[in-house]
């Protein structure tokens, strides 16, 4: 039965999503068990994606990037795929209607990560930002609103802004793995070789505006979203906020991150503010 074939397909991309990522699948398991399972399916597409052209350095990144853009391309048209993966993501594309040209703009974005290491203008920088982060906020923002056109296009703009917002905290958090390891550098217009203060506060007052925005938009998302989306600003936001207090040089010696602990403590008191409406 295919449908049996489904779940499994959906469980995978649960898996993967918890198995990478203890931030975003505790912020996922706050959303409404109506979308959750999408979000997951969403996930589990991007990640893989990603893995590609990032992990898998004793491979061919470029023939494994094709094959997977092949198979991504056969299971959006024939709405079935062997890759449980991609079968769960094309249920979830064809039921909310997600733009393809979403889905054309991440892969673009990826294919880049393939070759290109340096990103000297603003626009060079904000492409490539749309393409891996604001276009997945896109996604998720159509399930969010469960395909309602009106709503999605009030949020457009709110949903893109949170996105860019954490992938430059990604960016920033993740600097000397970017720069040391894959020999990338996507902040335009900055010396990595002697990141300084200023600098430094350049870009977080940058992240600061994006997630102001975003958190308008946070604050009109229909009640299945609103917390779990929440959940996450805030988690991104306590990572900046190391961010700012870390010096410039230590953040090109180590990777930041915010302690599982600290997370389960972030969850109790977002929950707080969440409902005593103090968003």
């Amino acid at each position: 039965m295919k449908s049996i074939f489904d779940n499994v397909s959906k469980e995978c991309s649960k898996i993967v999503t918890n198995a990478y990522s203890t931030s975003f699948s505790m912020a996922t398991k706050m959303l409404s068990e109506s979308i959750r399972q999408d979000i997951y399916n969403i996930y589990g597409f991007v990640r893989f994606a990603d893995e590609i052209v990032d992990t898998f350095h004793n491979y061919d990144k470029e023939k494994l990037f094709k094959e997977f853009e092949l198979s991504l391309e056969n299971a959006l048209n024939d709405k079935i795929s062997l890759n449980p993966i991609l079968n769960s993501f094309q249920e979830t594309f064809h039921n909310y209607n997600i733009d393809r040209g979403l889905v054309d703009a991440f892969m673009n974005s990826m294919r880049l990560d393939l070759h290109k290491k340096d990103y000297l203008t603003e626009q060079e920088y904000k492409d490539y930002i749309y393409g891996s982060a604001d276009v997945v906020g896109l996604m998720c923002l159509k399930v969010f609103v469960k395909g309602d056109s009106i709503k999605y296009n009030e949020l457009k703009d709110s949903a893109m802004r949170l996105g860019s917002a954490f992938q430059k905290v990604n960016f920033l958090r993740d600097l000397k793995a970017d720069f040391e390891d894959l020999n990338r550098t996507y902040f335009p217009n900055t010396d990595l070789n002697h990141l300084d203060e200023v600098s430094k506060q350049a870009i977080i007052a940058d992240i600061d505006n994006d997630f102001s925005e975003g958190l308008k938009g946070i604050k009109r998302l229909p009640l299945e979203a609103r917390f779990g989306v929440f959940m996450a600003y805030r988690y991104y936001n306590k990572l900046l906020q190391k961010l700012k207090n870390t010096p410039a040089i230590e953040i090109k010696t180590a990777r930041i991150r915010v302690p599982n602990y600290k997370k389960i403590e972030l969850l109790t008191r977002s929950y707080v503010k969440y409902q005593l409406n103090l968003l």
